[in-house]
C-alpha cells in the first residue's frame, strides 16, 4: 500500500523562531513516520540549523523523514536575520502559505501546520487580510466543502483534569473589545454554531457534539440589568439553534464556565471576544495550546502563539505548541476520510 500523503508546513516569519521551531519539532518527531511532513521554506536557512534534505515533491518526505528534515526549498531573495522582521521577506512567506494550501487542495498533503507570521511584516507589503485565518478561507474559497463554511478559530488545550481537551471557538477574533458588539449578528453566531458542531463530527470524531455559549456581559447580563444582548440576541439564538437540532446550552456567565467540573459538560464552548476564549485556555495550558480552523476544505492548525522576534536565535523556544500543531493535523486528518457530518 502507498503511504499516506505527507503533512505540510510552511516556515512563517523567517526572522522569527520559526526555524529553530520546526527542527525542533523534527527531532521530536522524526521517529514517528506517520507524522511526517514536509516544509515549504528556505532550505539554507534551515540546513544552518540542523540537518535537511532537499525534496522535490511532498511524497518524498515520508521515506526521508527518519534521517533529515525534508524541505521544498522556496528560497529568499534575501538573508533572514533572526529577530529582525523585514518586508522583504513578505513576499516569500506568502508564497509559502499559499504554495502549502495548494498542496492540500490537490491531495498531495493532507494537512497544512503554519508557523507564524507577523501580520505588521505582511501589512506593509499591502497583504489585505487581518492573518492567516483569514487568507486561507480565501485560498480555498474556489473549492468545495461539505457543510457550513468558515473560516472560524478554534483554540485547544489538553485538559489534564478530565483526560481530554478545552476547545473555545471564537465568534470575533482580533476586534477591539470596543468593536465586538457589533460585530455579533444571529446570522454569524448560527454559521460560527453550526461549523462547530460539524467539525467537531467530521474532524474531531465526537459524534453528539455539545456546545455551550458564553455570555458577553458579567453575570450573562442579569436578566438584562447588565446589558441587553443575551435577552435580545443570544438567548434567543440558542431556542432557535435547539429547534434545529443542535445541542447548546448557554448563553452563560463566562466566569464559571472553565473550571474542571464546567468542562466536563461541553464539548466546545463558543467565547464571543478574544481574550474570553484565550485566557482560560492559556491559563490551562500555556505552553502546548494549538489554534484549528474549522469549516475549510483543507485541514490547517497552527501554534499558539507568535513569531517571538525577542527570542529568535538564541535557541530557548519551546517546540510544545508547534509539536502539538503537527499532531493535532495527523489526527483531525486521519478523522476527516472517516467520519461523515450530520
Amino acid at each position: 500500500m502507498r503511504p499516506p500523503a505527507p503533512l505540510v508546513l510552511s516556515l512563517g516569519d523567517p526572522c522569527g523562531t520559526g526555524p529553530e521551531l520546526v527542527h525542533k519539532a523534527w527531532a521530536t518527531l522524526h521517529g514517528y513516520p506517520e507524522l511526517a511532513f514536509a516544509v515549504v521554506g528556505d532550505a539554507d536557512l534551515l540546513a544552518s540549523l540542523g540537518a535537511i534534505q532537499r525534496i522535490n515533491a511532498p511524497s518524498e518526505a515520508v521515506g526521508t523523514f527518519a534521517r533529515a528534515l525534508p524541505v521544498l526549498d522556496r528560497p529568499l531573495s534575501a538573508p533572514a536575520r533572526p529577530g529582525h522582521p523585514d518586508p522583504v521577506h513578505a513576499p516569500h512567506i506568502i508564497g509559502w502559505i499559499r504554495e502549502g494550501a495548494e498542496l492540500c487542495l490537490s491531495g498531495a498533503a493532507r494537512g497544512l501546520v503554519t508557523a507564524p507570521i507577523a501580520k505588521s511584516v505582511l501589512y506593509a507589503t499591502g497583504f489585505a487580510f487581518p492573518g492567516h485565518t483569514e487568507y486561507l478561507g480565501d485560498l480555498t474559497a474556489g473549492a468545495p466543502y461539505p457543510g457550513t463554511r468558515g473560516p472560524v478559530m478554534m483554540l485547544t488545550a489538553p485538559d489534564a483534569a478530565n483526560d481530554s481537551a478545552l476547545r473555545v471557538v471564537l465568534a470575533t477574533i482580533h476586534v477591539p473589545l470596543s468593536e465586538v458588539k457589533a460585530h455579533l449578528s444571529a446570522d454569524s453566531l448560527r454559521a460560527l454554531a453550526r461549523a462547530t458542531h460539524e467539525a467537531l463530527i467530521r474532524d474531531f470524531g465526537v459524534t453528539a457534539p455539545r456546545l455551550m455559549l458564553a455570555g458577553l456581559n458579567p453575570h450573562a447580563g442579569e436578566d438584562g440589568t447588565i446589558g441587553r444582548e443575551e435577552v435580545d440576541l443570544l438567548r434567543p439564538l440558542v431556542e432557535a439553534l435547539r429547534d434545529e437540532g443542535l445541542n447548546i446550552s448557554g448563553p452563560l456567565p463566562a466566569d464559571t464556565l472553565f473550571h474542571a467540573e464546567a468542562r466536563r459538560t461541553y464539548d466546545a464552548v463558543l467565547c464571543l471576544y478574544h481574550d474570553q476564549g484565550l485566557i482560560p485556555l492559556k491559563t490551562l495550558d500555556f505552553w502546548g495550546g494549538v489554534n484549528i480552523t474549522l469549516g475549510l476544505p483543507i485541514v490547517r492548525t497552527s501554534p499558539d502563539h507568535g513569531t517571538g522576534f525577542g527570542i529568535a536565535g538564541k535557541g530557548v523556544a519551546r517546540p510544545d505548541s508547534l509539536i502539538n500543531a503537527i499532531r493535532a493535523a495527523h489526527d483531525l486528518s486521519l478523522n476527516r476520510t472517516h467520519a461523515t457530518p450530520e
